[in-house]
């Protein structure tokens, strides 16, 4: 090989040999070096951007710039549970194309020394190169639209329970909530890599109780029982409504030993989204319309059938007002998620909840294998505190006309006692409750309106009476609930007026 065939770089270096090692006296034959990757071009024999091919031509930034905006004006799909999907245009999630990367990349695929060059030639196999996507996703609108769909994917858990009717397993619902923050960075992901669809994230939550737990519960015995009446007048369809809404969350629960119910927690929000319904709510002492109204009888009713089934009360509050449904002791109010009622199962077998809203009565029953406990009910009234009347302007009554809008009940402080007996045994507990006296609310018309036009009226509410002293036992050996009553001097209509309160007649 004579000198002039020696590549360039060749002939310098043997050059340099030639001369250093002819002055040592030493022959040498110059070979010159196989030629290394290096040394080959490093351009790729392609070039992509969103799965096209993209030529590195003078236009090539206007043709990238195209291909990007066409998938911009695609939409995206958030692939939901069940197979279901929600599309989105891009631009309802924010996205923006990145003009001054875009510029870079196209740049930086021309330019062999570019770090775009260099991370394809340490690729094993080189294929294309691909331009990322210069797209991004805008946190505040794309999270915005993920927040709008988090109330209807999120669900709670439901444990595993009984179809009493049926007498068959229901198996339980594995609960779950929107991760919105993963979800938006899978689609900011999928959208950098050019793809148009991304599946929503999900937090998973199971259930305390799975279907394995149930076989074998046996609950033939009604180890105690309640029942409160509920009005089936056409204005009282969408309380009745929420009663049934409410105890079909509940009825069918089994409570292990040594386990707590939690009414909150098992039945849930009282929400529209839960299908709950505008009906009467007692609210500071004064009945008013709300979502979920009627739900705190079905926590009063279990509260009695769990009072006289002897299970522990573990957390339990009167309402502000007597209620003309139950007794006051027995009754329970529940707010979600301030107000609960809870109960712990304190026998040594599985307990079973049932709960039922036909025919004008709410009966809550605790279901077991067998019954042993008798279990009475003593409740005193201790003292009186008098309502006062309230009397509010009215423009919607004629003038001078007075209309009773709300009854005032007084308030009374009582005291209970519960006496359980198994056996030998006995166990006695003691509670004191308040409630507060509730005003007596007239209407005071101040209108033009004539008395003949007028269609108003008055409420029709009974004066509140109550035993002085109740005695209520769930005897073992007896199927039906026994009471024993003094009227004393609450419990005869006529006693607030004696008693110096506020009365009302039209």
């Amino acid at each position: 090989m004579t000198r002039a065939s020696l590549p360039r770089n060749a002939r310098t270096v043997s050059a340099i040999a030639i001369a250093v090692l002819a002055g040592a006296g030493i022959g040498v034959l110059l070979v010159p070096r196989a030629p290394t990757p290096d040394d080959r071009s490093e351009r790729p024999p392609e070039v992509t951007l969103l799965g096209a091919a993209l030529p590195l031509d003078p236009s090539a930034k206007d043709r990238a710039l195209e291909r990007v905006r066409q998938f911009v004006r695609a939409p995206f799909t958030l692939k939901l549970p069940d197979q279901h999907v929600k599309s989105y245009p891009l631009s309802q999630l924010g996205a923006k194309i990145d003009l001054v990367r875009l510029s870079g990349l196209v740049r930086d695929a021309q330019d062999k020394t570019s770090p775009l060059r260099r991370v394809w030639k340490a690729s094993p196999a080189r294929g294309a190169l691909a331009l990322p996507n210069p797209v991004e996703l805008d946190a505040d609108q794309a999270l915005f639209e993920l927040l709008k769909l988090k109330d209807s994917l999120d669900r709670q858990p439901v444990d595993a329970r009984l179809n009493l009717e049926k007498r068959a397993l229901i198996p339980e619902v594995v609960g779950r909530k929107l991760d919105v923050d993963a979800t938006f960075a899978r689609m900011q992901a999928a959208v950098r890599h050019g793809e148009r669809s991304a599946e929503v994230v999900f937090e998973l939550k199971r259930p305390r109780r799975q279907a394995a737990d149930l076989r074998g519960v046996t609950f033939d015995k009604v180890l105690g029982y309640f029942e409160t009446p509920y009005s089936r007048a056409e204005n009282a369809l969408a309380r009745t409504y929420n009663l049934r809404q409410a105890a079909s969350k509940l009825d069918g629960y089994v409570l292990m030993p040594g386990e707590i119910f939690d009414f909150n927690e098992v039945v849930g929000p009282r929400d529209e989204a839960n299908g709950y319904k505008v009906a009467s709510v007692i609210a500071e002492g004064e009945l008013v319309d709300g979502i979920g109204g009627g739900t705190c009888q079905i926590s009063g009713t279990l509260h009695g059938a769990a009072f006289f089934a002897g299970l522990e009360i573990v957390e339990r509050y009167p309402h502000t007002r007597p209620s003309s449904y139950i007794k006051m002791g027995l009754d329970a109010t529940v707010v979600y998620p301030t107000i609960n009622f809870r109960l712990k199962n304190s026998y040594e077998f599985p307990v079973v909840l049932h709960q039922t809203v036909k025919n004008g009565v709410v009966r809550a029953e605790i279901l077991g294998p067998r019954r042993s406990r008798t279990v009475t009910l003593i409740r005193s009234i201790d003292g009186v505190i008098p309502y006062q009347e309230l009397e509010r302007p009215d423009k919607t009554v004629p003038d001078g006309m007075r209309l009773l809008a709300q009854r005032g009940i007084p308030g009374f402080k009582l005291h209970r006692y519960r006496i359980v007996r198994e056996g030998p045994h006995a166990v006695r507990e003691r509670w004191n409750d308040v409630y507060p006296p509730t005003a007596q609310i007239v209407r005071v018309g101040t209108g033009a309106i004539s008395r003949a036009d007028f269609t108003g009226h008055s409420v029709s509410v009974p004066e509140y009476v109550a035993d002085e002293v109740l005695i209520v036992t769930n005897a073992a050996d007896v199927a039906e609930l026994s009471e024993r009553r003094e009227p004393g001097r609450t419990g005869e209509y006529g006693w607030t007026e004696k008693a110096g309160m506020p009365t009302w007649s039209e």
